[in-house]
């Protein structure tokens, strides 16, 4: 599968989807007080997760969900959304505080239901080792 095909979907979807929905925002750690980034804001965007630029959209920064070693990316770390086991996942809010699930794989701990976001969960593996690629087709 090539890349453009395989992102063509998605990246339609949060494009639209970036002008109806509110900036879905990602807060982990032990009482969800951690920042992670904005899951559907714009590449450009400073608080976005796929600025790879960014704090929250590089790979090297040791909070970042594309960071495999690092806490929110690591696939063994409860604190991941990685971690299909976890219970403790980052959640998703709103600037209103308004509340659309979990960021997680674990299908059963309050998954998000939000489609665009369900397509980066059940894509990561290949987001996070191709993640350079991803955003520079977005």
């Amino acid at each position: 599968m090539t890349l453009q095909k395989f992102l063509l979907p998605p990246l339609l979807f949060l494009s639209i989807n970036t002008f109806a929905a509110p900036a879905y925002l990602l807060f982990g750690g032990d009482n969800h007080d951690k920042f992670l980034g904005c899951l559907n804001c714009s590449k450009h965007d400073n608080s976005s997760i796929w600025n790879k630029y960014g704090e929250f959209g590089s790979k090297y920064n040791s909070d970042s969900i594309w960071n495999k070693y690092g806490t929110y990316g690591s696939k063994y770390n409860s604190e991941s959304p990685w971690n299909k086991y976890s219970t403790s996942g980052p959640v998703i809010v709103d600037n209103e505080g308004n509340f659309y699930g979990k960021f997680t794989t674990n299908k059963y701990d309050n998954q998000t239901r939000i489609k665009s976001l369900l397509w980066i969960l059940e894509n990561h593996e290949y987001i996070i080792e191709n993640i350079n690629d991803v955003i520079d087709e977005m």
